[in-house]
């Protein structure tokens, strides 16, 4: 019921917003436009925010056949706790990163990237897809999917706002333009943060430690996962993943931002302390 009422927050918010900014941009009629146009990206949120994501990374579905040692894995896992074959698809991408996405466990995807197929064993990598079945159980990648979705289309109108002001109904002088400019970079500075604290509030730090937990319960062996983290932090730092601040948070761990403020993104726990709460001890690593 947790994850309903936060997706149905998410939604509601998203459409307060477009509509605030369309009556700022467009009076009364924009305020009308922009509810029709939060209408679609409502039902593009619930219904296709999976498949924004994997399109997003350029994720490709495999079959049986091309990955025979992911396929095993995960139809052991699911029979164990119980949820549907989710599809399963590879990213192709050396930086070793994995997530889940989806609106239900009926309804689920999960995808891995070549460089972690490429990186862990067997038992490493079992565990990471625990740990992504372990997302699709607690079923909160629907949260996780529509927040990426919301979170994009903030920062999506914000930076439309800004080229508004810079382009439009100002005047034509250089000093009505820098002022235009100075207000966009403000809405900017504005709604990104707006964005991030979206994402914060609905995809806490602590799902990602019930997913670690979840994962290490149905392999009964919390110490793969915790060698899995360990390899995916020290590896993903020297092959940085390029990701987007709206979908940064679907990962298993969080992937290079590139950006002034993607500290304000930061949707994951300190790898050490994920290990340390699997193994019982301290990280044998430093941050």
């Amino acid at each position: 019921m947790g994850n309903t009422f936060k997706t149905a927050f998410l939604l509601t918010l998203l459409t307060l917003l477009l509509m605030f900014i369309g009556r700022a941009f467009g009076g009364q009629n924009g305020m009308f436009l922009a509810l029709g146009l939060a209408a679609v990206m409502n039902f593009i949120s619930y219904f296709y925010s999976d498949k924004i994501a994997l399109a997003m990374y350029r994720a490709q579905p495999v079959t049986r056949e091309q990955l025979p040692r992911a396929y095993e894995v995960v139809e052991r896992l699911t029979q164990k706790i119980g949820i549907p074959m989710p599809k399963l698809y590879v990213i192709p991408n050396e930086s070793p990163n994995a997530f889940a996405t989806g609106r239900n466990p009926s309804h689920a995807s999960v995808a891995m990237t070549q460089g972690i197929l490429d990186l862990l064993n067997d038992e490493e990598l079992e565990g990471v897809l625990a740990h992504e079945l372990g997302h699709v159980n607690n079923r909160d990648i629907l949260i996780s999917s529509v927040a990426a979705t919301v979170a994009g289309a903030i920062t999506m109108l914000a930076s439309m706002g800004r080229w508004a002001m810079i382009f439009g109904g100002w005047g034509g002088s250089d000093r009505d333009d820098r002022r235009g400019g100075g207000i966009g970079a403000l809405l900017m500075l504005i709604l990104a943060p707006i964005a991030a604290s979206l994402i914060q509030l609905a995809v806490s730090r602590s799902r990602e430690y019930q997913a670690d937990a979840t994962g290490a319960h149905f392999t009964g062996n919390p110490y793969a996962l915790a060698s899995a983290l360990s390899k995916l932090d020290a590896y993903s730092r020297r092959i940085p993943m390029q990701g987007s601040p709206s979908t940064a948070h679907l990962f298993i761990v969080q992937p290079l931002l590139g950006m002034s403020f993607g500290n304000l993104f930061s949707t994951h726990p300190p790898i050490a302390k994920r290990i340390e709460r699997l193994t019982g001890r301290p990280a044998e690593f430093t941050q």
